[in-house]
């Protein structure tokens, strides 16, 4: 029996290996015949009123949990209520002030800051309509990734600032490295208890193969005009002269990003925190990194009982090649996700 289960083991492990080499093969290639048409692509904006969608969840919710007579009695109320509103509106319409707007964005992170096209589209939006008395809101999420690339989404962040727009960022799981660069921008900055902050470093990791070339006498050559053009390689042979000048760059890049964080975040003692660590959201607070501890939920929840919310989302259009491509990497994901939580509940289960 054992030795059956092992080989069946054996088995359902290659069949999985052969699925997704196909879906990554698949892919890829759908990928690559999809990219040369990837520019200048069509695209919308999509707007969703939060204050609508939360009482249409709680009609639904009234609708399941009242019986009859007291549905009709809530109905009745407020009707009755909607009706002196709009009598004192008629009779005075300068009375009611005009109600705060809230537009809300989203932004998921990834090593290159893939969104960053879609976050310029919908600030671009916001901004033809958004006044001073209005508020902007960005649920971000990111690790944190390439320099440049959060650069730029940083600079997204503060076309809104310029137009002095008040600016809040909610941090429901992690904002770190660059994800930070971003939410330091923020005039109010909230984060979840256990949403991690922090990481103001920078780093820089390449494997090389050196060794392995010259063993098997395969000569690599690297040419270069300017001294420092390449100064770490993965082929070639890194020399002293070289790494130090690596490092180098790697602390003028992290001197940057600590001024940078300075100048919005200038409550922050920057060279204790400064240090590539990251802190849990309640530790972020007494660390002055954060402002206050809440979830976007309860925030924006909160925002509906004064203000008019609007979620707002650019939409690209994609082609059948890249909704191919799409569905391939989201099949691959699930198949390993599903996979590494059975392996983990096998291990530690308490059977």
């Amino acid at each position: 029996m054992i030795e059956f289960l092992s080989e069946y083991g054996l088995f359902l492990a290659k069949s999985i290996t052969v699925v997704l080499a196909i879906l990554i093969v698949v892919g890829g290639s759908v990928a690559l015949a999809a990219r040369g048409k990837k520019d200048g692509k069509d695209g919308h904006v999509e707007v969703t009123c939060l204050n609508e969608e939360l009482e249409d969840m709680r009609a639904a919710l009234e609708e399941s949990v009242l019986d009859k007579d007291q549905l009709k009695a809530l109905h009745k109320e407020e009707k009755k209520k909607a009706k002196a509103e709009a009598k004192a509106r008629k009779k005075n319409p300068q009375a009611e002030p005009t109600r705060k707007r809230v537009f809300v964005l989203d932004f998921d992170g990834d090593i290159r800051a893939s969104e960053v096209e879609l976050l310029r589209e919908e600030i671009t939006t916001v901004l033809t309509m958004a006044t001073k008395d209005d508020e902007i809101v960005l649920r971000l999420e990111s690790p944190g990734g390439m320099v440049h690339q959060y650069g730029l989404a940083s600079s997204q962040l503060e076309r809104i600032k310029r137009k002095g727009i008040p600016l809040t960022i909610c941090v429901d799981r992690v904002a770190a490295s660059g994800g930070y660069m971003m939410a330091c921008l923020a005039d109010r900055l909230v984060a979840a208890p256990f949403a991690v902050l922090g990481s103001i470093g920078v780093v820089a990791q390449l494997p090389n193969f050196h060794r392995l070339l010259k063993k098997h006498d395969v000569d690599y050559e690297i040419l270069t005009a300017g001294e420092y053009k390449r100064t770490m390689t993965v082929f070639g042979e890194n020399t002293e002269k070289g790494r130090e000048k690596f490092v180098e760059e790697l602390e003028d890049t992290h001197v940057l990003f600590k001024e940078f964080v300075g100048e919005f975040r200038p409550q922050v003692n920057i060279e204790e925190v400064a240090t590539g660590e990251v802190w849990y959201g309640r530790q972020a607070v007494e660390n002055n990194l954060v402002d206050e501890i809440s979830t976007s939920d309860d925030l924006l929840v909160e925002a509906c009982e004064d203000a008019d919310v609007f979620i707002v989302r650019y939409e690209e259009k994609k082609s059948l090649q890249e909704k191919l491509a799409d569905f391939t990497a989201d099949a691959g994901d699930r198949v390993a996700t599903r996979w590494a939580t059975r392996l983990f509940r096998t291990r530690y289960s308490s059977k």
